[in-house]
């Protein structure tokens, strides 16, 4: 359900606010009460933090909060504004090597990572052709203003509506943002969660495919370089890998929804809305790590840089 936001800015996003608690590696994510809407303002020219954007400087204004969560067993602050020079230290204090391997054998990793499940709707498949028109994320760290969710005027016609539900006049009002206002306000949304110094991992089913290709076109597109601090990593081959010791009369796709019914999940909300997929996949996810016992390393090492991406759409693109 889209909600209309016109009264009180262009530029604001919908926030919904729920709870969770990251208690220890198995054992991420807690199902509390339905999370309750929350609007906050997400651009402002007074602001104080900034974010990089190819030959443009783009400000939006960033609160912060003494809002702290257990995360992996201690309790750490959850809505830190990092800025872009917080942000270039990082790169300057590790030059050199694989950026995985060193932050998996990190002895702190649980106080340098925030792990962030998100998902897309698009217009279509085509990565390049095609735009998003609604985004939706949670960081599993859990706290106050923890999970994201917007529409985006793609700027093109919406044919696939049958698939999403989203429709032309739900994203042709003056309220909904383009992509490129809705990057830096996403990424305001992204470094609030982020811990200080610290490193994000992007989360998304299929995502190595169809979601990250997408982001990556759009930030491109739209002038804007993903922040080097990130992390990408697809929840599908994890998937896969856990349903193969599943008996073969039971065995489930590794689709989302297939998934989700194997371990016997409650949806909220209609399948293919980025916002209802964000909630299950978080559930899925945690479930997948405790079945094959993965530690916050071994996801590290599994996950994909921004760099590793690019270099694996260019060599499918010459495939």
């Amino acid at each position: 359900m889209c909600i209309s936001i016109s009264q009180v800015s262009r530029f604001r996003t919908n926030l919904f606010v729920g709870s969770s608690c990251c208690e220890r590696v198995h054992g991420w994510f807690k199902n509390n009460s339905t999370p309750k809407l929350l609007d906050i303002r997400s651009s402002s020219v007074n602001s104080k933090s900034r974010w990089v954007r190819r030959n443009v400087s783009t400000t939006t204004q960033g609160g912060r909060s003494n809002t702290k969560s257990s995360v992996l067993g201690g309790a750490v602050p959850v809505t830190r504004i990092v800025d872009a020079e917080s942000t270039a230290k990082i790169q300057q204090q590790q030059p050199f090597g694989n950026l995985q391997q060193r932050l998996a054998e990190n002895k702190d990793l649980s106080s340098l990572l925030t792990v962030i499940v998100s998902d897309l709707e698009t217009t279509g498949l085509h990565r390049v052709k095609e735009r998003i028109i609604e985004i939706a994320a949670q960081d599993l760290a859990g706290g106050e203003n923890s999970t994201f969710q917007s529409l985006i005027n793609p700027g093109v016609p919406i044919l696939n509506a049958s698939i999403h539900g989203i429709r032309n006049d739900m994203v042709c009002r003056p309220e909904v943002p383009r992509m490129e206002e809705m990057i830096p306000i996403f990424l305001r949304y992204v470094q609030s969660r982020q811990k200080p110094g610290g490193y994000v991992m992007i989360v998304a089913h299929n995502g190595k495919t169809f979601d990250f290709q997408f982001l990556i076109n759009e930030f491109n597109r739209c002038s804007y370089e993903i922040p080097p601090n990130w992390l990408f990593f697809d929840s599908l081959p994890l998937a896969r890998e856990s349903m193969k010791s599943v008996d073969a009369t039971v065995k489930p796709k590794a689709s989302l929804s297939a998934l989700g019914d194997y371990y016997n999940l409650t949806r909220d909300g209609d399948a293919h809305r980025a916002l209802s997929d964000v909630l299950l996949l978080s559930q899925v996810f945690q479930r997948l790590t405790i079945d094959l016992k993965l530690s916050l390393s071994d996801l590290v090492l599994r996950s994909y840089t921004t760099s590793d991406l690019i270099a694996a759409m260019a060599k499918n693109k010459k495939a």
